[in-house]
């Protein structure tokens, strides 16, 4: 269940294995920037059903979706000249923007359909980024608590805790090691032309 890998490098065959997993409704975690996160596909129905159920949480509960590059972000997400012009020389980094969202992600998630909107992240560890690549499109993420695990509130933990936790529903873990968490991203809401609000100051300098 667990895939060691190289933080700088991870190996092509397992993230190749892991986007097979995803195709077919399953969930692969791996630790980004922030903190551990679990993915499915966002357009595969049983494994977004999984995510949620997995956080015990209701289908209007948003979780961002973890983008490469903005050519792969406009895809899912409405983003006028002033947001690019913004977010381009911050991205990959520590941020999750919040767009218009189009309909590609509408028809697929509950909760984006609901308010229209949707939270993007440019996630700068390799793991993300290539796994994007490999996969062909973006993934809907949802982040590990320590309370979920059973520990205490900023208690570390681990990839063997994870897979005690998650043996059933969880297919696989990326384990890259050592990796050092920088904090909870800066949410950025970027809905509306030329205007800017800082929903959460975090990691991210803005």
């Amino acid at each position: 269940m667990i895939e060691y890998v190289v933080a700088q490098s991870p190996d092509d065959r397992v993230l190749s294995k892991a986007s097979e997993i995803l195709r077919g409704g399953g969930l692969v975690c791996y630790p980004t920037d922030t903190n551990w996160l679990i993915v499915c596909d966002p357009f595969n129905k049983k494994g977004v059903e999984k995510l949620y159920r997995i956080k015990n949480e209701g289908p209007l509960k948003h979780y961002s979706l973890i983008c490469d590059t903005i050519s792969r972000a406009v895809e899912i997400a409405f983003i006028h000249d002033s947001a690019f012009k913004m977010i381009r020389k911050k991205i990959p980094g520590h941020y999750t923007f919040i767009f218009e969202a189009k309909k590609k992600i509408t028809r697929a998630i509950q909760a984006n359909k609901n308010n229209k909107e949707v939270g993007v992240r440019f996630c700068p560890d390799l793991i993300s980024q290539n796994l994007i690549k490999v996969h062909g499109d973006v993934l809907l993420s949802t982040h590990i608590t320590p309370e979920i695990l059973g520990l205490s509130a900023g208690e570390e933990f681990y990839s063997y805790q994870i897979e005690e936790a998650f043996r059933g529903p969880l297919d696989m873990i990326i384990d890259p090691g050592e990796y050092e968490f920088v904090g909870e991203s800066t949410i950025v809401d970027l809905r509306v032309e030329g205007e800017v609000e800082v929903i959460r100051m975090g990691s991210g300098p803005w």
